[in-house]
């Protein structure tokens, strides 16, 4: 006859063997990607977070390793920030020159995350670049680019050849270097495609002809191509981005949106080209990292997407939209002459990502506008130090 002691013992023993059992196939089902932790700690009666713990672990969810090159700057740092939040299991190395707009302040929080690690380096080092790949990485998201149009119209386009092209094709070669980089993110911009009339109703599409008007344009047509060639060449696990104007927080304050803010702020007037009749598509910095996010784990090698909210509006209308937010006169606006080879509209179609991966943006223009403008109200330390930090381009802030 069993004791209640004894009997307490094999009870016992069934349910961990009932919960080992259950824990298996959770962990069976979810390593495949057939379900979501959820779904995973509700099969074996558990929390997600107490789940995913024990996933890391045992080794159900393999740690990886990502290299954000310019990490610094306003999409990579937003992304930076988005990898580490939504993946614990994901380590980043943040790779960065930090030119005038590299800004290390935008990752105080991650610094405080073992998982971030910062290398300092350019591009088109190549001994550098494989300092870094000896660590170990799984994916590389290139954000590396001299961006600033005026500069390559107005000043030497050097520079811009140099990063955007051979810096491009140096990342290529050391990507193809390394079999175990599954997938390389090169991002770029939807002003390669050229310029569009007001009422055309043409949307750029990904095969779309590569048609730049500036030296800055030109460049990351160049940098694109290599991509493509580098994958019909040698099969070089490589997607290309083609993403409208960003804002956002981080953004440096030479940059349109934040620059006419803190005008306004100033009580100084915002400066127009022609009659501020030039559209952008506008994207919240945060829906181009979810976009960036999905490519980086599902995007198909050798293809290109076009990123965009389908928010067209003209700079006149960021204008009064920000005044608006402000409280401020109209009478702020004031119209200089236009500069060389400034596209009158950009427009791209972004439904081969909504078709093939369901994004679409989360956040309205009107929206996203205001938590930008809040976010600069409330960091204008930031702001300051990027002023102390580099004088020869305060005369932009």
């Amino acid at each position: 006859m069993l004791t209640v002691k004894s009997t307490g013992k094999i009870i016992d023993c069934i349910m961990e063997e009932e919960l080992n059992s259950l824990y298996a196939l959770a962990s069976r089902l979810y390593g495949d990607g057939k379900i979501s932790i959820e779904d995973a700690a509700s099969i074996s009666r558990s929390t997600p977070e107490a789940l995913r713990q024990q996933f890391l672990t045992d080794g159900t969810i393999k740690r990886k390793r990502t290299w954000v090159l310019r990490g610094a700057g306003l999409i990579g740092s937003n992304f930076i920030h988005h990898i580490l939040d939504k993946y614990p299991h994901y380590e980043v190395i943040n790779y960065d020159k930090l030119t005038y707009a590299g800004n290390l302040e935008n990752l105080r929080n991650a610094e405080r995350d073992p998982r971030y690690s910062f290398m300092l380096g350019d591009i088109t080092d190549e001994e550098k670049l494989e300092e870094a790949a000896s660590l170990g990485l799984d994916a590389v998201i290139n954000f590396a680019a001299e961006t600033h149009v005026g500069r390559s119209v107005f000043f030497s386009a050097d520079e811009f050849v140099r990063t955007n092209v051979l810096g491009t094709y140096t990342i290529l070669e050391m990507v193809r270097r390394h079999p175990e980089i599954k997938r390389f993110v090169h991002v770029s911009t939807d002003e390669v495609y050229g310029s569009v009339s007001l009422e055309d109703t043409h949307k750029f599409v990904e095969d779309s002809s590569f048609m730049p008007n500036v030296p800055y344009a030109a460049a990351k047509a160049g940098g694109d191509l290599l991509c493509r060639s580098q994958f019909k060449s040698y099969q070089t696990p490589v997607v290309v981005t083609h993403c409208s104007n960003n804002y956002g927080p981080y953004q440096h304050p030479e940059k349109f949106i934040p620059n006419s803010l803190f005008r306004i702020l100033r009580n100084q007037p915002i400066t127009l080209h022609g009659a501020g009749q030039h559209v952008r598509d506008w994207i919240y910095v945060r829906d181009h990292c979810e976009a960036l996010d999905i490519l980086l784990h599902k995007g198909v090698a050798g293809e290109v997407y076009n990123i965009g909210a389908d928010h067209e509006l003209n700079t006149a209308q960021i204008a009064n939209t920000l005044l608006n937010i402000l409280g401020k006169p109209e009478t702020l606006i004031t119209h200089v002459p236009d500069r060389p080879g400034n596209d009158l509209r950009y427009s791209i179609s972004a439904e081969k990502m909504k078709k093939e991966f369901g994004w679409q943006p989360k956040y309205t223009f009107e929206d996203a506008l205001v938590r930008t403008v809040h976010w600069y109200e409330n960091n204008i330390d930031w702001v300051e130090a990027i002023k102390e930090k580099d004088k020869d381009h305060a005369k932009y802030i």
